[in-house]
């Protein structure tokens, strides 16, 4: 029978819950110091995902600034954000071409197979023309399945763009592009990371409360490593139990 006055720690099924909520807390309330090393790197896994969550964010700031003010100022165009496969295809294409040829009420695709909506109009005659060298007649049902399919591919007039006289810028804006990506990527890693700590923790917590009931002790060293220039990070853990 307890004494009055004596007291009591948390109950152990509370541990697990702790450390899945904030790793290592419920090491620490058995009184383990590796739930400091829990903290640690839950701290240092914070502190790297929103780094490189920031740095994406900003990348990402960069080459939309450079696309706004340099291949798309030609056009007067009106600052509006859209999907990042458009950005991409800017990457990819030194321009866009005109959406329409024709100053007349129909749509006439452009033929410069190098510009992007030149290359979805060639891409629209061989998947729907029988022969890609004739063009069959307008009022065709092929010729109109081949325009319907460049229609909703090309990049229309309110988002034209062009890199012509400006390589290096458009140099620029691909790495800007690389780099924003591979914020965003460390980040989602960094995100899992965080996740695998929480449900480590929570393990670990679980399996030394249980034995703990049964007389018995876990001890668990962690080994943290850091890859090359703040690369990935590792841990190793290792578990002994004494009777």
């Amino acid at each position: 029978m307890p004494q009055a006055g004596d007291r009591r720690g948390p109950p152990t099924w509370l541990r697990p819950i702790a450390s899945l909520i904030l790793p290592g807390t419920g090491q620490l309330m058995a009184g383990q110091d590796r739930g400091a090393v829990y903290l640690a790197v839950e701290g240092l896994l914070l502190i790297r995902f929103f780094s490189f969550q920031s740095e994406g964010k900003h990348q990402g700031e960069q080459y939309r600034d450079l696309a706004f003010t340099i291949a798309r100022a030609p056009y007067d165009p009106v600052l509006s954000d859209t999907a990042f496969s458009y950005f991409e295809k800017m990457g990819k294409y030194v321009e866009s071409g005109p959406f329409d040829t024709d100053e007349g009420p129909g749509l006439a695709p452009p033929d410069d197979p190098h510009s992007y909506n030149g290359d979805q109009w060639e891409l629209a005659k061989q998947t729907f023309f029988a022969n890609p060298d004739s063009i069959p007649d307008i009022n065709s049902e092929e010729y109109q399945r081949a325009l319907a399919f460049y229609r909703d591919r090309a990049v229309g007039p309110n988002f034209q763009w062009s890199w012509r006289n400006a390589g290096l810028e458009q140099d620029l804006y691909r790495r800007t592009i690389e780099n924003s990506d591979e914020g965003y990527r460390q980040a989602t890693q960094h995100l899992g990371l965080l996740l695998a700590n929480h449900l480590i923790s929570a393990i670990d917590a679980f399996i030394s409360a249980r034995l703990s009931r049964n007389g018995r002790e876990v001890q668990v060293g962690t080994t943290v490593l850091s890859g090359p220039r703040g690369g990935q990070l590792q841990w190793f853990t290792t578990v002994s139990v004494s009777f």
